[in-house]
């Protein structure tokens, strides 16, 4: 499925994550993250989380289709993944994954998905 790093396979972590975002289990999806873990977020312009409380705070609207897989692939350094979903108001979304040796998220990478061009 993608190649295993340390104890952890990146796109198994990625598929449990967004599991947990279905599911809105906000406990279960910040345990996914390393305690100093940044996201940075280009769908509503740019914005980056930082940390536990940061990465807390409440996302907007839910849409029917929110969370549902498009595509999941390897990134192209090793402990990262590439994830298309529908975000929260159902927009098509790319995000990067890179984790740390822990299997932790230490920093993910996301925008509004350009189908045209393939790009974040």
């Amino acid at each position: 499925m993608g190649h295993v790093m340390g104890n952890f396979d990146p796109l198994a972590v990625v598929v449990n994550w967004l599991d947990a975002c279905r599911a809105r289990g906000l406990d279960e999806l910040l345990d996914f993250y390393d305690t100093a873990a940044t996201l940075e977020c280009g769908c509503n312009g740019p914005h980056i989380y930082r940390g536990r409380a940061d990465l807390a705070a409440p996302p907007r609207g839910r849409d029917p289709d929110a969370f549902r897989l498009t595509n999941i692939l390897p990134g192209d350094e090793p402990g990262s993944a590439v994830l298309e979903y529908s975000s929260y108001e159902g927009k098509p979304v790319r995000i990067f994954f890179q984790f740390a040796p822990s299997g932790k998220i230490a920093a993910t990478l996301c925008g509004p998905l350009d189908r045209r061009s393939k790009a974040a």
